[in-house]
């Protein structure tokens, strides 16, 4: 079991989730007991004292550009809003499913709504970071046509993250798709050019820049597995390492 004394590489980390981390395999809205098995990973991790924010999806509701292309009737923009009004959804479950595993939190969202969640501005995320409160990081950027994974990588930026965590369902990434090549290779380290280079569907190309420009390496690791948050966080060498050199740490 993990200890406070417990010597971290990283002590403020962004942690990207997916909505589909809100429900089960195969469906939409949100599980309770989903959520639950990622709080209490979240709660062992804040017990070693790791300030972290985490960014979520909002796929398991609605995605605004899929939905925008499939209807006629909504225009693009308004699409996107609904997209981002779907984290705040996510984001308030993952508030109480936090809170009920003892995990102090507050909600902050780009589109202002005092009555759910904290406008987000950075000097107060940053304070109740420093306190201990895990920060969830709601509606995108508050503007249409920027995805959750550019806004992870902005708000890490903002907030001075040493590292962005994104929780997928695989564990890293891949020469290409494992599900249609089984012989397709992962990668332990990799370059963000490479990345880029090579089209691999790590993050949007947006969120890709900004990290690459400043330095910020992203991990991607299978969320699923339990303890796996805690151990990435430790420093294991568990998924995929996206860095400017892409070699090993």
């Amino acid at each position: 079991m993990s200890t406070p004394s417990l010597r971290l590489p990283y002590k403020r980390v962004l942690l990207k989730i997916s909505g589909e981390s809100f429900c089960r395999e195969g469906e939409s809205g949100i599980a309770m007991a989903e959520l639950a098995s990622v709080a209490e990973q979240i709660r062992d991790v804040v017990k070693n004292g790791v300030q972290l924010a985490i960014v979520c999806g909002g796929g398991n509701i609605l995605r605004g550009k899929q939905f925008a292309d499939i209807s006629q009737q909504i225009v693009p923009s308004t699409a996107h809003y609904m997209g981002m009004l779907a984290t705040v959804i996510n984001g308030l479950a993952l508030q109480d499913a936090l809170e009920s595993a003892g995990v102090p939190t507050r909600l902050q969202s780009a589109i202002r709504m005092e009555g759910v969640a904290e406008p987000f501005i950075r000097r107060r995320a940053l304070r109740h970071l420093e306190k201990g409160r895990v920060v969830i990081l709601a509606a995108g950027t508050g503007s249409p046509f920027v995805t959750t994974d550019t806004a992870a990588a902005l708000r890490a930026r903002e907030l001075d993250a040493d590292v962005v965590l994104k929780g997928t369902k695989v564990d890293g990434v891949y020469s290409e798709d494992p599900m249609k090549n089984p012989h397709a290779i992962r990668y332990t380290d990799i370059s963000f050019r490479d990345v880029l280079a090579q089209n691999l569907q790590v993050m949007d190309a947006q969120a890709m820049h900004h990290c690459m420009e400043h330095n910020i390496d992203i991990v991607v690791f299978n969320y699923k597995k339990i303890g796996n948050i805690a151990r990435v966080i430790a420093g294991e060498r568990i998924g995929t390492r996206v860095s400017t050199d892409g070699r090993p740490a």
